[in-house]
């Protein structure tokens, strides 16, 4: 793949082509997927009071203006201001919380499914962080189970198939953490392949070492491990997810960029980095699409995917930014084909999954003999 220097594409590719290759994605919340439709109607049903306007409810630029109501019978009533990384995750925590009931559970993860597969995913690992769920607290499996029916559902529809990333918050305790995953080892619900970890590693500090033991238990337990660092902190992170972490994913990890032994560890380990670009520019990692790394990191031979992180807020699907990424980065058709094939690779799917959707996109994607 040849990305010496962010260039315009000599053609623009359009989004209906991208959209006709097999692909998975392996960086998205479930939490950053709710349309606004979706949470208009969980707040009508519980009676909840939006933090602002419904028309500006994703407008990015003005959350530093909302007000968080509170969504916990018998809270204070007091609001969070919503500004930046943090600010985005509290905004989070208020549109979860609206999701009570395992039918309006199974309902999301049903539409998260319908989203994925029209932009032309066919397979996903979702991360999905109860703690944001705060009508579920003490009940982490239960929401994992009526996830999982949801799931269940849409791939019976012919849907998007997709297997779930638990994922913990950067702010939990190594006990909370040690205990979520005997749990998981103990029940195994249904469709959690992962356990993850996200949250601001700015705000919270370096925190490999304080999840060691529980990462540790999940790799014995079978469970595949994907960590969230190198955003906002820097290169250090992704050394912690890697060295006691064990991460076989980094989410995010694009700082690696600012490391070059680190780079070469994530080659030699053939670690791939699940890049978000339009989240990272939206919440300021960079400022714009030409500062983002991706053809440094491309060119150093480090194998990247690219995905949406939370699409429904930053008002875009996976293949509005992979077009976006090739007019900005000068990839063609054949460097689209890679990342397609890359990202199923990268994928936790099952091996006999992963060697349909290749064989699918090699098909499709082969020369056609003239007649």
């Amino acid at each position: 793949m040849s990305t010496q220097a962010p260039a315009p594409a000599a053609s623009r590719i359009d989004e209906q082509d991208i959209r006709l290759l097999p692909k998975a994605e392996v960086h998205v919340h479930l939490e950053g997927t709710f349309a606004l439709a979706d949470i208009l109607r969980l707040a009508k049903e519980n009676g909840a009071t939006l933090p602002g306007p419904a028309v500006t409810l994703f407008d990015v630029s003005t959350h530093d203006e909302f007000v968080m109501p509170e969504v916990t019978t018998g809270g204070t009533g007091q609001g969070v201001g919503v500004a930046g990384l943090s600010g985005f995750l509290r905004f989070l925590d208020w549109q979860c919380g609206l999701v009570r009931t395992a039918e309006q559970a199974a309902r999301v993860a049903y539409a998260f499914a319908a989203r994925q597969s029209a932009s032309g995913i066919r397979y996903s690992d979702v991360i999905v962080n109860p703690t944001h769920w705060n009508a579920w607290r003490g009940r982490e499996l239960d929401l994992m189970d009526a996830l999982a029916a949801g799931l269940d559902e849409a791939e019976q529809d012919g849907l998007c198939s997709a297997n779930i990333a638990y994922s913990l918050l950067r702010t939990q305790t190594a006990t909370e953490a040690d205990d979520i995953v005997a749990d998981l080892a103990a029940r195994r619900p249904r469709r959690v392949l992962a356990l993850s970890v996200d949250g601001d590693e700015k705000a919270s500090g370096r925190t490999g070492e304080k999840f060691r033991s529980a990462f540790r238990a999940a790799e014995a337990a079978g469970l595949r491990r994907t960590v969230h660092a190198g955003e906002s902190s820097g290169p250090e992170g992704v050394w912690d997810a890697i060295e006691h972490l064990h991460a076989e994913r980094i989410d995010h990890g694009v700082r690696a960029v600012e490391d070059d032994a680190l780079m070469r560890r994530l080659i030699d380990d053939d670690i791939p980095l699940d890049l978000c670009p339009r989240s990272n520019i939206t919440l300021g990692l960079y400022p714009d699409w030409a500062s983002y790394p991706l053809a440094r990191l491309l060119d150093a031979g480090v194998r990247v995917t690219l995905n949406t992180d939370d699409p429904a807020p930053l008002a875009s699907t996976l293949d509005q930014d992979w077009a976006v990424a090739a007019a900005a980065f000068g990839l063609d058709r054949a460097d689209l084909e890679h990342l397609a094939a890359e990202s199923i690779r990268a994928s936790f799917a099952d091996d006999d999954l992963k060697r349909d959707l290749l064989d699918e996109l090699a098909a499709l994607t082969a020369p056609r003999e003239v007649a």
